[in-house]
């Protein structure tokens, strides 16, 4: 955790005050009568975690979270496998458990190489302490057997090629849970920096004996086995986890002596190392990426020894997300491209690109963006697939041919109106977005429009089963447009397209979000007055500098935003992103921070704005929040100030994912709908 400042941290005791007081309080106006139904049925869809093939193509087996006995949300989870030459049923032949008799949760498992056995992590022993288990996956429950007894934070346990062994990412003793997302630890005391060291280790599979094997100042990211089982490659820095993965390199680890060495130093950020079948090649991800997990960038191939990296997809007008290498040499990836997601190949020797699969729907494997599992075929893999019509399900079998094996959302529908992709021009870019219509559409009537901008910036929004955090699509459901745009600084349009709003935060990007609103005035039944933009993290950064850039937007709605970019360098925990953006520090160029900066401009504000943080939050920090909106208070700008205590970045509690949607609901219905908040009626 970076050092804060005796202001900061007073500013961040007050959000706790302040948080109890006001979280709670009801939202400003009474929400739609009929919302408390819709968010029912959205929380009602079950989520799938991860999915995974065996090596033989034989079997798929997921993680799935469960619900209560009333329906809600819970925190556990449960491994279910599917024996994929059985016939299609709606339920999954057999469950592998830690513990059937009681609730816990597992998560994040993994076949071993002949696809007899599943290691996974459960919390079957002790309530929030993880631990390795194995199990037979032919028999199920009664040969599940813990291997480890650790104390900290495991992630990722992946077998070595051999079988012999299974590494593990490892945080000794965790004082939280990893990564800028989580609830950061309160401030307290003397402030200094004490990074906590993510170690691999390797356990025997037999055993269950453990060995940290990277060194004790290294933070390693990601890694992958080298084909003979005596060496890592893996994405790692020295420094703060949370902080440094803007500047990972490629090292690669020799597991017997733990020796380290990097081979390859990127210009930007770098994701998803896999080593070559032959052993001699690393291939991995590079680009602009402003979120760890969050991929999007050219397949580039590194010799395994060190040497000159290469980039196979150079102008590709895409974003590859995750890969793997085929027997054949070739390297299979996923990727993000123009608002849909895609499977494509690539060969190391210099053939094109050649598309494999590409639909209007979202597939993965995990909450990590676009992949698939792979089986050693290179061809049958598993996924799972969502689409705006189509809740999340988990499907295997060949490639873009895939079967469905899981029917745990059967009986969810959507609420909202139908889903389009739209196309405009901006700025002499090709500019794409989603619009969800109001449901029960009526051309005859007059609508109002919300857009969401992303996170990121280096995202974008695909056709995604919406989630339950900070969720806008209940807005099509009461009647509005709804226009998700994916302007300049996304991923899916390449690189260039990606890095196009370097040094330029706010203005290109807002240009071409202005440009999609033009286009669905332009072309529907939207009322020009009655136009709102909300969004979190970037994207509530964009809805501060959209209200002090125009007067377009009536009403806003601004999530874990950043209102001034300078003060924001020296409070947040990850200020290394912000150099390959802002092309220096702030201290080596506070003018271009401040030229992007929300409170620069602020005297123009005058759009009525809701301004929702957690007071954990380390990545746009709760006083970013608070400056914005006492500056619009003082101004007489009519605003109110929501912060949620014990939650960072990512809003976790339902009660809460609730509230934001109750009162951006409402803050919207106050501004852009009548006073009847009457969906769809004419003004």
């Amino acid at each position: 955790m970076k050092q804060r400042s005796v202001l900061c941290t007073s500013i961040l005791a007050l959000s706790a005050v302040f948080a109890a007081t006001v979280a709670r309080a009801p939202a400003s106006t009474p929400s739609s009568p009929a919302l408390g139904p819709l968010m029912d049925r959205l929380f009602a869809a079950n989520d799938f975690e991860r999915a995974a093939i065996s090596p033989d193509g034989k079997e798929a087996a997921w993680v799935e979270w469960l619900h209560e006995a009333d329906g809600a949300p819970s925190s556990n989870s449960a491994i279910y496998v599917e024996d994929l030459s059985s016939p299609a049923v709606a339920a999954p032949s057999r469950r592998i458990s830690a513990d059937p008799a009681t609730p816990h949760a597992e998560r994040s498992l993994s076949w071993s190489p002949d696809g007899k056995r599943l290691v996974f992590l459960s919390d079957a022993a002790e309530a929030g302490q993880f631990q390795l288990y194995v199990a037979d996956a032919a028999s199920g429950a009664p040969n599940v057997r813990k291997l480890t007894d650790l104390r900290g934070n495991l992630a990722e346990p992946r077998w070595s090629p051999d079988g012999k062994s299974i590494a593990v990412l490892f945080i000794a003793n965790a004082p939280r849970l990893p990564g800028p997302l989580e609830p950061m630890t309160a401030p307290s005391g003397e402030i200094e920096l004490h990074p906590f060291e993510q170690r691999l280790a390797v356990v025997d599979a037999v055993s269950g004996k453990v060995r940290e094997v990277s060194p004790a100042d290294l933070y390693v990211y990601e890694y992958d086995w080298s084909p003979d089982s005596r060496k890592f490659v893996t994405t790692a820095a020295h420094g703060s986890g949370d902080n440094d993965w803007w500047v990972a390199e490629l090292y690669t680890i020799d597991v017997a002596s733990g020796e380290a060495r990097s081979i390859y130093k990127p210009s930007l950020q770098i994701a998803v190392p896999r080593w070559s079948p032959d052993g001699r090649s690393i291939a991995f991800i590079q680009g602009l990426m402003s979120d760890a997990g969050s991929n999007g960038g050219d397949v580039w191939v590194v010799p395994a020894a060190g040497g000159q990296a290469r980039d196979l997809t150079p102008g590709m007008k895409a974003s590859a997300s995750w890969l793997s290498w085929l027997s054949n040499g070739k390297i299979l990836f996923a990727e993000d491209v123009d608002g849909e997601s895609g499977v494509a190949t690539v060969d190391p020797s210099g053939a094109a690109v050649e598309t494999v699969w590409r639909a209007a729907e979202a597939i993965s494997t995990d909450e990590q963006g676009t992949s698939l599992s792979l089986a050693a075929d290179g061809r049958t893999s598993a996924v799972i697939r969502e689409s705006f019509s189509s809740p999340p399900e988990i499907w295997a079998g060949t490639l873009g041919a895939w079967r469905q094996l899981t029917h745990a959302n059967q009986d969810v529908e959507p609420t909202w109106g139908k889903a389009e992709s739209l196309h405009w021009s901006g700025g002499g870019l090709m500019i794409q977005g989603w619009l969800l219509y109001p449901r029960d559409y009526d051309p005859s009537r007059r609508y109002p429009l919300v857009v969401e901008v992303h996170g990121g910036p280096g995202y974008s929004f695909k056709p995604v089963w919406p989630e339950t955090f900070f969720n806008t699509s209940l807005l099509s459901s009461l009647g509005y447009f709804v226009l998700y745009p994916n302007p300049r600084g996304s991923f899916g349009q390449g690189e260039r397209f990606t890095q196009a709003n370097v040094k330029d935060f706010g203005y290109g990007d807002l240009r071409d979000i202005l440009a999609g609103v033009d286009e669905v005035v332009k072309t529907l039944p939207v009322d020009p007055q009655r136009v709102g933009i909300t969004g979190w993290s970037y994207g509530g950064y964009m809805s501060m500098w959209a209200v002090t850039q125009s007067h377009r937007f009536r009403a806003a709605v601004a999530g874990a935003g950043i209102a001034d970019w300078q003060s924001y360098y020296g409070e947040n925990d990850i200020d290394q992103w912000m150099i390959p953006f802002f092309g220096a520090s702030v201290y080596d160029d506070p003018g271009v921070y401040a030229r992007s900066s929300p409170v620069t401009y602020i005297k123009n504000a005058k759009t009525p704005t809701l301004v929702l943080v957690g007071d954990r939050d380390g990545e746009c920090p709760a006083p970013q929040s608070f400056e914005f909106w006492h500056a619009l208070k003082a101004l007489d700008v009519p605003t109110r100030l929501v912060v949620y205590p014990g939650e960072g970045h990512d809003i976790y509690r339902a009660t809460d994912r609730r509230d934001i949607i109750e009162r951006t609901v409402a803050w919207f219905g106050e501004y852009l709908k009548s006073k009847a908040n009457a969906a769809g009626r004419n003004q």
